[in-house]
């Protein structure tokens, strides 16, 4: 049974099969381009890690299989959730105003700055993370940790975060 070794045997195959794993997968699901390339990127990733278990022959059936997976999830996930562009699209007057905050209350904000500061390094990114937007899950995915781990460390960040600002 033949298996890819290295990375760059990686490189070689995704040069060959990139386009054409886009192709099959557009074939079989029904979803923007942004969605499938994301989906085919993930499998890539996936298959990176699980390409010791992967025949070379079966590369193409594998990406595909994976691909079409992350694609209809990532499908469904964004016909679950409104974006904040389209929330506020369908707002007829968006009532965001900027506030000036008193100077008592940044003085807070940036304790609780410095705060994250202090923390493990792994606990600061995956905090950062979250704040721009990502979930749980895409946090695992995106640092190589299981979801548990990602609520694990979060919840421990967020309650030392709170502790080092009271002090």
């Amino acid at each position: 049974m033949a298996v890819i070794a290295d990375t760059e045997d990686v490189g070689a195959l995704y040069r060959v099969l990139a386009k054409r794993l886009e192709q099959l997968v557009r074939l079989d699901v029904r979803a923007p381009d942004p969605v499938i390339e994301d989906a085919c990127q993930a499998a890539w990733s996936r298959f990176v890690d699980h390409r010791a278990r992967v025949r070379v022959d079966a590369t193409l059936s594998w990406l595909v299989t994976t691909a079409v997976r992350e694609a209809r999830r990532l499908a469904s996930r964004d016909q679950r959730e409104l974006s904040l562009d389209d929330a506020l699209e369908q707002v007829a007057e968006p009532t965001l105003r900027l506030r000036s905050a008193p100077v008592e209350e940044l003085l807070e904000q940036r304790e609780r700055l410095a705060a994250v500061g202090q923390l493990p390094e792994r606990q600061q990114r995956l905090l950062w993370l979250h704040a721009l937007g990502l979930s749980y899950q895409e946090l695992a995915v995106h640092e190589g940790y299981t979801r548990r781990t990602v609520e694990r460390q979060l919840l421990r960040a967020k309650r030392r975060a709170r502790e080092l600002a009271a002090e």
